[in-house]
């Protein structure tokens, strides 16, 4: 008889709930795709999206598997952008001469590359709304230092509750015994009724 633990084990449960998923490792692609500096990244997505969505959709035309690095548009764009002609060439590009060549060996498929590539701008979308949620609370915080100081110290008390350890003690309830100050049920006539 197969134990319940291995039977989850089996079926890929490992404990774990079905929301809670493990991220996946980041292929050297979304690598370089996400090592572009944020304040680039819009623009130079924009034109590597392009340049690789016209070889997916013209594979044989040659003049599409060509990148003048040296145009004033690439140049400012990819050339002298950190991390952007890395994407090039983890795409499969390589140098020549002034530029960029992709060999016609090389296929660019639109489920990989163009799809890596919107995802890397979906990407750079939430870290700049992240950036500017910062910025404003950064904003916030240089006008409120009375609220900083409170935010401070529940940080300081929640590290000292927790260098405490666990509760492991119950409550226990305490018996208020019978002074003159408590008054029961009974004495408000709940519960004393004749019936019905």
């Amino acid at each position: 008889m197969v134990s319940r633990d291995c039977l989850f084990a089996k079926m890929g449960y490992a404990g774990y709930s079905p929301g809670n998923q493990v991220a996946d490792k980041l292929t050297p692609l979304e690598q370089a795709l996400r090592a572009v500096p944020l304040g680039k990244a819009a623009e130079t997505l924009e034109l590597i999206e392009k340049l690789t969505r016209n070889v997916v959709r013209n594979p044989a035309e040659d003049k599409f598997r060509h990148i003048k690095l040296t145009n004033p548009k690439i140049a400012a764009t990819i050339s002298d952008v950190p991390f952007a002609v890395d994407i090039l060439e983890e795409m499969g590009w390589v140098e020549e001469g002034e530029g960029l060549q992709l060999p016609a060996s090389v296929r660019l498929a639109h489920e990989k590359e163009v799809v890596a590539i919107i995802d890397a701008k979906d990407f750079y979308t939430k870290e700049q709304e992240a950036q500017k949620r910062r910025e404003a609370q950064a904003r916030k915080a240089a006008l409120d230092p009375e609220r900083e100081a409170l935010l401070k110290k529940m940080e300081e008390d929640r590290r000292e509750k927790e260098a405490e350890g666990p509760v492991t003690k119950g409550s226990k309830a305490q018996s208020v015994g019978s002074g003159e100050k408590v008054v029961t049920a009974a004495d408000l006539g709940i519960g004393a009724s004749g019936g019905g």
